[in-house]
C-alpha cells in the first residue's frame, strides 16, 4: 500500500484508476478547499486538475488515455461536469441538460462520459455524451421522475438507477440506446453500482423478506443472481451485502455482514467465490 499524499492539505481520497496505474480523486489543499487530482503511472506524483472557475473540483473517473471526468464549481457558483484531455490536461465544461448543475461519474475508452444533470423542472436525469465528451444526450427515466448513471463500458452500455419511488437499476443498449429495468430480487428496490465490458452488472437489491443482497447479472444485464441467498444464516439473523465493483475477468468486490456478525470486504472470483460460500455455510 502506497500513500499518494495530498495537495498540501490534510486529506485525500482516491476514486478511480486506469490500466497504467494513473489514479484520480480529490485532495484538500493548503487553502482548505478540495481539488481533483491525477497521478502519473503507478500512482507516482499527484497533480491538481484545477477548476472550471470556482474554488472546488472533484475527479471521479479516468480512462486508459488519462482523460479525467468529474465535476467542479464554476465562476458563477454552479456545479458542472467536466472532461480533461489526455493525462489530465485542461478541463472542458460539459454543460447541463437545461438545469443549473451536472455531475460526471464515468468514462469509457472512447471518451463517452456518463453522469446526471438537473433539467429545467429541477429533476435529475442521467446523460451520456458522444466520444471525447462531445454533446450531452438525455437517457430518459423509463416511468420514473429521475435517473442517474453510475457506469459505462466500452460498448457504451450504461448502468444506473431510476425512480418515481422506489428506485430500480437499469441498463441501456450500446451507446446509451434504450433503457431496460433490471428488476429486483423480490423486493421493491435495486441499485446498480458498476458494469464490465461483457455487460455484467453488479449492485444490490432488497429481497422479499426486506434484506439487502448483492447481485450480479449475466452478459448484457441478462438475469439477476442473488449472491446473498447462497450464504446460510441462522434463523432470525439478517444478512446484508453489496457488490461494489466488477472487472473484465468477472471478479467482483463485495461487502457483507455475516452471521457472527462482522463486516467483511471480499473479492469474489471463480473458486474463490465457492470457497467464500462454503465458509458462510460452515459458520451457520
Amino acid at each position: 500500500m502506497t500513500d499518494l499524499g495530498t495537495l498540501r492539505g490534510g486529506s485525500s481520497l482516491a476514486f478511480d484508476i486506469n490500466d497504467a496505474g494513473q489514479v484520480v480523486g480529490w485532495s484538500e489543499t493548503a487553502a482548505g478547499t478540495h481539488y481533483g487530482f491525477i497521478t502519473g503511472p503507478n500512482g507516482m506524483g499527484m497533480r491538481g486538475l484545477g477548476t472550471l472557475g470556482g474554488d472546488v473540483s472533484y475527479a471521479t473517473g479516468i480512462n486508459d488515455a488519462g482523460r479525467v471526468v468529474g465535476y467542479s464549481y464554476t465562476s458563477s457558483g454552479q456545479t458542472h461536469a467536466f472532461i480533461t484531455g489526455a493525462d489530465g490536461a485542461g478541463m472542458t465544461d460539459l454543460g447541463t441538460l437545461g438545469g443549473n448543475q451536472s455531475f460526471a461519474f464515468g468514462i469509457n475508452d472512447a471518451g463517452q462520459v456518463v453522469g446526471y444533470s438537473y433539467i429545467a423542472n429541477g429533476n435529475q436525469h442521467g446523460f451520456i455524451t458522444g466520444p471525447n465528451g462531445v454533446g450531452m444526450t438525455h437517457l430518459g427515466t423509463l416511468d420514473g421522475d429521475w435517473s442517474t448513471t453510475v457506469g459505462i463500458n466500452d460498448a457504451g452500455r450504461v448502468v444506473g438507477n431510476f425512480a418515481t419511488l422506489p428506485a430500480h437499476a437499469f441498463i441501456t443498449g450500446p451507446d446509451g440506446a434504450g433503457m431496460t429495468d433490471l428488476g429486483t430480487l423480490g423486493g421493491d428496490v435495486s441499485y446498480a453500482t458498476e458494469i464490465n465490458d461483457a455487460g455484467r452488472v453488479v449492485g444490490y437489491s432488497y429481497t422479499s423478506s426486506g434484506q439487502t443482497h448483492a447481485f450480479i447479472t449475466g452478459a448484457d444485464g441478462a438475469g439477476m443472481t442473488d449472491l446473498g441467498s447462497l450464504v446460510s444464516s441462522p434463523p432470525g439473523s439478517t444478512y446484508f451485502s453489496d457488490a461494489t465493483a466488477i472487472n473484465n475477468h468477472g471478479q467482483l468486490v463485495a461487502v457483507a455482514v455475516v452471521p457472527e456478525p462482522e463486516m467483511y470486504a471480499m473479492l469474489l472470483s471463480g473458486l474463490g467465490l465457492i470457497g467464500f460460500l462454503a465458509r458462510g455455510r460452515a459458520t451457520a
